[in-house]
């Protein structure tokens, strides 16, 4: 890993250095997608994250909301036509460097949605930044993005700060245990999440225990042992899917029995694949996400049934909020910005009422809304229980 993080890192101020020797690429080159003069050009959004790796399940429904919403303002024949650019991370730090340098360099994208995963986003910040490319991501959820004086970034969910006690308050309320225990492995966004949820414990007063694996690992023996001395009520991993499945399984088959809750990088069917149906039966999860699960009304239902009749599929974890950042980017350049800097003055100051949610910015990139809403497997299925303050177990 300290290997990872200064190839990483030399990586960052490699690109810097180089958009710093180019004047910051970026839309403002009449080459590529970008004009600055704005009309009739084609202009490129791009779209970064895990595509093809094992996380890709939560990462392509955000990728398809934003194809969707593009496709849409397409089809008006608008002055200035987007193209929406995907670039495969694979959710990979060392991955993400390179390619946002090409997106910015080579591409001359004008935004990009993303980076999705915390990890990328914190590699991939620094050049966006250098470079003067708006971003916004639908779903990285790491606190520390909002602390790095960025003017360019934004996100449109809540933080792991939010998330973490959100998870703990709602198990607090519906479990009322007396003892809990959190388990990572080394990502930035499991720590992250899993350092909240502790905290949110601690100020519990729950008695809580805590272990990390590595990300690569695939047997947790070790850290099953310590859960099943330490006998919790309750359970919460701060991961993604395709380890929390390989934990779940692990867990139960030493027949560990508390409840197991994770966040929204949990969210997604791969957990029950993984862990397999019996033994992810009744797990909880939590998300800043709304996910139009069954009958709907109103913009939800409207969203629902464009995204199943283009994608074949329903709706599915952050669909939402790709489409409504990929919004965002439509309506600045409806607007007439075509450049990166014009782009993100108007996306900074926007206020938009979207699919997901109202969506609005502080200084710092944060959304201004901040709820959590609670899902659990139900006979084999995802199921939405409602917002945070007020879901009931089923």
């Amino acid at each position: 890993m300290v290997r990872k993080r200064l190839l990483a890192t030399a990586a960052v101020l490699a690109g810097a250095l180089v958009l710093s020797a180019c004047g910051g690429g970026g839309g403002s080159s009449t080459g590529g997608g970008g004009s600055s003069g704005g009309g009739g050009a084609t202009l490129k959004i791009g779209f970064m994250g895990d595509l093809t790796g094992e996380n890709s399940g939560i990462v392509i429904p955000p990728r398809n909301g934003a194809q969707l919403a593009i496709d849409e303002y397409n089809a008006t024949n608008p002055a200035s036509k987007i193209e929406l650019v995907p670039y495969d991370s694979q959710g990979s730090a060392d991955q993400a460097v390179p390619l946002v340098t090409k997106a910015i360099q080579d591409d001359k994208v004008v935004g990009l949605i993303g980076p999705a995963f915390s990890g990328e986003s914190k590699a991939a910040g620094p050049v966006l930044e250098q470079g003067g490319i708006p971003s916004i991501s639908p779903s990285a959820t790491n606190p520390g993005l909002a602390a790095n004086g960025w003017k360019f970034w934004h996100r449109i969910v809540a933080n792991d700060n939010d998330q973490g006690p959100g998870i703990v308050d709602f198990l607090v309320r519906a479990k009322s245990p007396k003892t809990a225990y959190v388990i990572s492995d080394d990502q930035e966004y499991s720590v992250g999440l899993a350092d909240s949820s502790f905290k949110a414990f601690q100020d519990k007063g729950v008695t809580v225990g805590r272990d990390q694996f590595a990300q690569a690992a695939s047997d947790y023996s070790s850290t099953v042992a310590k859960v099943k001395a330490a006998n919790p009520d309750v359970i919460v991993y701060g991961g993604y899917y395709a380890q929390a499945g390989r934990l779940l399984k692990q867990l139960r088959d030493a027949g560990i029995t508390a409840t197991f809750a994770s966040g929204d990088g949990s969210l997604d069917p791969g957990i029950i694949q993984g862990a397999g149906q019996q033994a992810a039966e009744g797990t909880v999860l939590a998300c800043p996400c709304n996910i139009p699960f069954g009958a709907q009304t109103g913009a939800l239902k409207d969203f629902t049934d464009k995204y199943k009749a283009k994608f074949n599929v329903d709706p599915a974890i952050y669909s939402t909020e790709g489409y409504d950042a990929a919004t965002l980017f439509i309506n600045a350049i409806k607007g007439g910005a075509t450049t990166p800097d014009a782009i993100n003055t108007a996306v900074s100051g926007a206020k938009l009422t979207g699919v997901s949610k109202e969506i609005s910015f502080k200084p710092n990139g944060e959304p201004n809304s901040n709820s959590i809403f609670i899902y659990q497997v139900k006979s084999g299925a995802l199921t939405l229980l409602g917002p945070s303050t007020e879901a009931k177990l089923g």
